[in-house]
């Protein structure tokens, strides 16, 4: 009859039973029954503001290790944390490089002057070659995709070894403008890329911009090039 007026997610047999064996051995009221020992205490604002102080000092603190500090469980202490600090754990993000005040003021000033130079000579960006360099694989292995061929049905399916990514890398070089790949070169295996050795590629990357881009290179006759770091050559 409960479940027919309230719904089938409402008591069930075993449940109405219970309560019906309590009732009557003489129990008048539906409420919850005080529980034996002490009542809770460690959610207050006491443990709280201990807790937002742990954390503010060490990002890196585990629910765990806050439990033993300010001696509660850890739940209580994941509760808190969740619902009456807001706080919740994420994974760090990788960034390719975690730069310093003064190279971020740096990058700040150059990218300023870019953008200046820019709103006054609208042929400005077709004038710069910037470049990068990145450790990359002798090879990769195919991918299923890649690898993937027409067959009969009829025909044997195909085979292959399974491959794995070569051990071996090599530090490639790349250079391009608002047209496309200027330069680029691989370092031979074992070079330590001094400045020495970037001179070298500066070099090859000149002779490049006049054998790939003639009206860009008479244009740089009698002009400087500015180079920095990430490198932009602005002819």
């Amino acid at each position: 009859m409960i479940q027919h007026v309230f719904g089938d997610e409402e008591m069930g047999n075993t449940q109405i039973k219970e309560w019906y064996n309590r009732f009557k051995d003489g129990r008048t009221s539906v409420e919850s029954e005080a529980r034996s020992g002490r009542p809770s205490t460690s959610r207050n604002e006491i443990v709280i503001d201990q807790l937002r102080t742990l954390v503010m000092q060490d990002r890196r603190i585990t629910i765990r290790e806050l439990a033993d500090e300010v001696g509660g469980s850890i739940g209580s202490v994941h509760s808190i944390m969740k619902e009456d600090l807001g706080f919740r754990r994420i994974s760090v993000k990788f960034i390719p490089k975690l730069l310093t005040i003064e190279q971020k003021q740096l990058r700040l000033e150059i990218t300023q002057d870019m953008l200046e130079t820019v709103n006054s000579d609208p042929n400005f960006l077709n004038t710069v070659i910037t470049g990068d360099e990145s450790w990359v694989y002798g090879y990769d292995p195919e991918t299923k995709l890649q690898s993937s061929q027409w067959k009969h049905s009829t025909s044997p399916r195909p085979k292959k070894a399974r491959q794995v990514r070569s051990n071996v890398k090599v530090m490639l070089t790349v250079f391009f403008d608002s047209s496309g790949l200027v330069h680029h070169e691989y370092a031979p295996h074992g070079t330590s890329i001094t400045k020495e050795y970037y001179q070298e590629v500066l070099r090859r990357l000149c002779d490049a911009v006049q054998c790939k881009r003639p009206d860009l290179w008479a244009v740089a006759i009698g002009s400087s090039i500015t180079i920095t770091h990430p490198p932009i050559f602005h002819i």
